[in-house]
Parts: structure tokens; C-alpha cells; sequence
């Protein structure tokens, strides 16, 4: 059997079959977690991220591979969760693009869609990681380039592709210290190869495997992506250009004969004017944003290639919005929105509680195990019905996704990257309605940093980091998402935990009681810190969080 031209409609059982066996490798790929907490979701975000794209796909038309490919990345852009879902999005966001206008694809065009997807991959990633999902789908989509070039049997092409992401896979300990110290491999590139074994069982006419057959041993696997590369992408600093622009435009057949219109090097323009830039197009229309000193020469770059729908100019030093041409979206508001709003994610109904007390506007239910999508973050952007919005993630594996609706999102949106719950408190805290934006933002950064974070779980397998031996069944402590402590012993790692994290300049400790801790528990806790640290405010909050029985906040 050969096949040397995809069409629309295999290309669409690929990708339904790759979506597929992805679904059925979630919770293996969940389990692989370079610390034995349980809260191991590169499996499930990727999963539910794929599986939107598929929803998406299955309404395409299939008689055009282009079309297929759309719809694939709009899925995916609006149901990635977590960095790995993220990751993925703009993988395969990239692949449309690279694959744009083709009604069936030869293998170099595959190739072709392979690589543009990794640029557009490293281009949403500020600070890459090697070692993770990124490494696996650049060193793939190399080796297809080089493929493609050799034969033009799609097969035979996809055969090399699958062993080329192994290979990749297997590489990933050498690139990544926290993989190599334990000697595993990357769970998020796992995610990837699984898909692509799926494409291949499609386009081969195979059933799936029951268990992805990657080259390495299975049950030494585990994902340091989605600890790693949240600390590692996200950006913090101040914002050094004063005014939010925003364009949208229509393209115009006479203006684009005069200026063709190329999305990368139009962001290569973009980007030499100021920072938090994305730029997004379709065939239709681009869309920009970024923070610029000069909002008017976006204005006239973007003109260049037609007319404009919508223009958004906001300076954030003086809180002054001035909004143009933007009647049309207004008249279609359902309500007269607020000038600020707060959205906030946490587990628990007792957390929710709290951050509403302490001023969220919205709460979106999630964290460890379940990462809310883009999706998610949009709607509850947009419940919050506000000019000016604040997003706490409070989770390292949710900043991403949180990123990215607050680019897609009309309105003024910011994140401040908090990456647990006591964090999202203190900025809740530091947060004033009367200041603005920027200010706040940075103000309630600031703030985050300056809480210590203490973590109460316990290990799902025996294992060993950073000079640590752990067991299944022991309980953790975590100060600041670092294992400090393991023991059998819950009550005596919670004393260590706290002995090690408390000094002579803290002044408050805030205990979150999770729903598997018990009163008499809580008793203990509060009299061994009166004993210990006299001079110690404390206050105990019901969290009712799942996966930590305690969670600790200290400043």
C-alpha cells in the first residue's frame, strides 16, 4: 500500500484517531510526574485540548486538507489547557498555516506544516525549555524535512516521523537535568508521540494499540513540563511601554497587491516598536495587540493592508482609556459593564469562599488535577463584564492558558502569574479599584512575592529527588514547590516543614484546611506553632481543598 497524496478526509481520521489514543494514554501519561505528587495532568490537559480540536474538526469540511487544519487549530487554541495544551495549540496552529491553501498534502507539504508549526511553537514561548514537548516536535519536524526529501510515500514518511519523535523522546534526560537526575524522560513529549502513532495507525488502516508503544520503558517515565516550564516561560518584568493598542483590520484585495500580507514578518515589525505582542490572522483579518510608546505607527503598519474594524488605544500610566471605533461591540453588550473586575481559580468551595471574601469578582473552579481551559478563562473573563480585569491563576500550569485569553479577550486583561493560592490572596489584598491597571498589576506582583507557600500531600510512588529517597504513602511538605521533607508521619512533617519555613521576620501564618484534614489535626498544628513561634498571628481558613490537606501561607 501507498499513498502519496493526504486528502482532507484522511488527514481528518488521523487526527481523530491520534485525538483517540491520546484519550486512551491520559492517565498513564498522567501518572509520569518527576514529583510523586498527585497531581500529574500533562495527560489530561493535552487530552482534553486534542480532544476539542477533534470536536472541531468532525463540523470541517473534509474535502480539503486546509480546512481540516483550521479547524483543528481553532479547537485546539480554544480548549488548550495547561502548558502542554498550550503547547500543542500552537503547534499544530503553526501546521495549518504552513499547510494553508492545500486540498491534499505530498510529503514535503506535511513536513513543511511540521516546521512552521515549531516556529510558531517557540515563537509563543518566552523563555523555551529543551528537554520537553518543544524538543521532541523540533527535532521531529527536522527529521521530516529531511524525509520528505527522500520519498514521496506518505507512509513510509509517517513511519519515519513516529521513529524520529521516539528517538527524540528518548533523548530528552540528556537535555533536562531534573529528567536525567532521576533517568526518565518527558511526559509532554510522550503526549506528542502518542498522537502521532495514532496518525500513523489511521493512515496505515491499523487499530490502535492499547498502550502507546514509545521506545522507552514505560514505567520509567515522568513529565518535569509542567513544573519546569511555567517557571521557566513566564515573564514578570515591568512593563516598559505605556499604551495598550489594539488593532483589528479587514483585508482589501487593492491595499494587500500593494503591501502582501506575511504574518511573521509583520510581527518582526510589530515587535521592534514594544513587548506583549500577539498577532493573529485568518484569511479575512489580523488581529494585533501589543504595548507600544507610539500607538500610531501600529495604526499605520496595520492600515497598509486594509481597513479597520476595531482600534483599542488605553495609556496605563494615567488610566485613561480611549476607545475608537468600537461602537458596534458596545450596543451588543448585554449590560453596562464595571471598571474592574477580578477572576480567580481555585479547588474548593471553601477557597472560593475566601478569595470572593477577600474582593474575586469570579472564581473558576480548578487547579492541580483539572487546569481550566482558555476556554474557560474567556468565559469567566467575560461573566466578569468589566473594562479592566484582573486574572490570578494561582497555579504554575494555568499562567499559560491564562495568557492566552487574556490576548483573544476584547477588553483590558491582565495576568498576574501567581502560582498558588496564598500568593492569589496577598495580590487579592494588594489590589486597589481606584488605581490603575498597570499599577495594580504590578503593585499586586510585588505582593505575591513577598508570601511564602507551604504544601501538605503525599507521594503516589516511591521515588528519588534532589538527594531525597520517597515511598508511596509518605507524607510531603513542599515551601514553595520544593520537597523538603518526606515522612510516614503526617503531624511530623508538618512540624519540620514549618520549623524550616518560619523566621524571625515573619509575623502571620494563614493554615488552609484541606477536606482530608481533620479538626484534631488542626488543633496539634495551631498549638505547636503558639509553643514554638510565640510572636506568630495565625489564622485557620476551611479550604475544603482536594490533593493538600494543608496548604500554609507565611509572611
Amino acid at each position: 500500500m501507498k499513498v502519496n497524496l493526504l486528502d482532507g478526509n484522511t488527514f481528518a481520521q488521523m487526527v481523530l484517531a491520534g485525538a483517540n489514543h491520546l484519550t486512551n494514554n491520559a492517565s498513564m501519561i498522567d501518572a509520569l510526574n518527576v514529583f510523586p505528587v498527585p497531581d500529574g495532568d500533562t495527560g489530561t490537559n493535552m487530552n482534553l485540548s486534542m480532544t476539542s480540536g477533534a470536536n472541531e474538526v468532525k463540523t470541517a469540511n473534509p474535502d480539503q486538507v486546509t480546512d481540516v487544519a483550521q479547524a483543528l487549530a481553532k479547537g485546539l487554541l480554544m480548549g488548550a489547557r495547561g502548558n502542554s495544551g498550550v503547547i500543542l495549540s500552537q503547534l499544530f496552529r503553526g501546521f495549518a498555516k504552513g499547510v494553508e491553501g492545500k486540498k491534499k498534502l505530498t510529503t514535503k507539504d506535511f513536513a513543511h506544516g511540521l516546521d512552521v508549526g515549531v516556529n510558531t511553537a517557540y515563537k509563543a514561548v518566552i523563555k523555551p525549555v529543551e528537554g520537553t514537548i518543544l524538543t521532541v516536535a523540533k527535532d521531529t519536524a527536522k527529521k521530516a524535512v529531511e524525509l520528505a526529501g527522500n520519498t514521496d510515500d506518505m507512509i513510509t514518511f509517517m513511519e519515519g516521523v513516529l521513529d524520529a519523535s521516539k528517538v527524540s523522546l528518548k533523548r530528552t534526560p540528556d537535555l533536562l537535568p531534573v529528567l536525567k537526575e532521576v533517568g526518565v524522560v518527558d511526559s509532554g513529549g510522550q503526549g506528542l508521540v502518542t498522537i502521532y502513532e495514532g496518525f500513523l495507525a489511521s493512515l496505515k488502516g491499523e487499530e490502535l494499540p492499547e498502550s502507546s508503544e514509545s521506545s522507552v520503558d514505560m514505567k520509567d517515565m515522568v513529565s518535569a513540563e509542567h513544573h519546569k516550564l511555567a517557571q521557566d516561560f513566564m515573564n514578570t518584568e515591568d512593563i516598559e511601554f505605556g499604551y495598550c493598542t489594539e488593532i483589528m483590520v479587514k483585508f482589501e484585495e487593492d491595499k494587500l497587491k500593494k503591501h502582501p500580507y506575511d504574518e511573521e514578518s509583520f510581527r518582526n515589525e510589530l515587535s521592534e516598536f514594544g513587548d506583549s505582542l500577539l498577532v493573529v490572522s485568518d484569511d479575512e483579518i489580523v488581529k494585533v495587540h501589543v504595548h507600544v510608546e507610539n500607538p500610531g505607527e501600529v495604526l499605520n503598519l496595520g492600515q497598509r493592508f486594509g481597513s479597520f474594524i476595531n482600534i483599542k488605544v488605553e495609556n496605563m500610566r494615567e488610566q485613561h482609556t480611549s476607545i475608537v471605533g468600537d461602537k458596534e461591540k458596545k450596543t451588543k453588550t448585554p449590560k453596562e459593564k464595571t471598571d474592574y473586575a477580578v477572576v480567580s481559580v481555585a479547588m474548593g468551595e471553601g477557597l472560593k469562599e475566601l478569595l470572593e471574601s477577600l474582593g474575586a469578582t469570579v472564581v473558576i473552579q480548578g487547579g492541580q488535577t483539572m487546569n481550566p481551559s482558555t476556554q474557560d478563562i474567556t468565559d469567566a473573563i467575560n461573566e466578569a463584564n468589566a473594562h479592566n480585569i484582573v486574572v490570578l491563576p494561582n497555579n504554575k500550569n494555568i499562567i499559560m492558558a491564562a495568557e492566552q485569553a487574556a490576548e483573544l479577550s476584547d477588553d483590558n486583561v491582565v495576568v498576574v502569574p501567581t502560582k498558588t493560592i496564598p500568593q492569589g490572596m496577598s495580590a487579592l489584598l494588594a489590589f486597589h479599584p481606584q488605581a490603575k491597571l498597570e499599577e495594580n498589576k504590578q503593585n499586586m506582583i510585588e505582593a505575591s512575592q513577598q508570601v511564602k507557600t507551604g504544601q501538605v500531600t503525599y507521594a503516589v510512588r516511591d521515588t528519588q529527588i534532589d538527594g531525597m529517597t520517597i515511598k508511596n504513602g509518605n507524607f510531603m511538605g513542599l515551601a514553595d514547590g520544593k520537597i523538603k521533607v518526606n515522612d510516614k508521619d503526617k503531624l511530623k512533617v508538618i512540624k519540620d516543614l514549618l520549623s524550616d519555613m518560619i523566621t524571625d521576620e515573619d509575623e502571620i501564618i494563614t493554615i488552609l484546611q484541606g477536606e482530608e484534614a481533620s479538626d484534631e489535626e488542626v488543633k496539634q498544628i495551631e498549638s505547636f506553632i503558639e509553643e514554638n513561634f510565640e510572636d506568630i498571628e495565625l489564622e485557620v481558613h476551611k479550604g475544603n481543598q482536594p490533593i493538600y490537606s494543608y496548604i500554609f501561607s507565611i509572611e
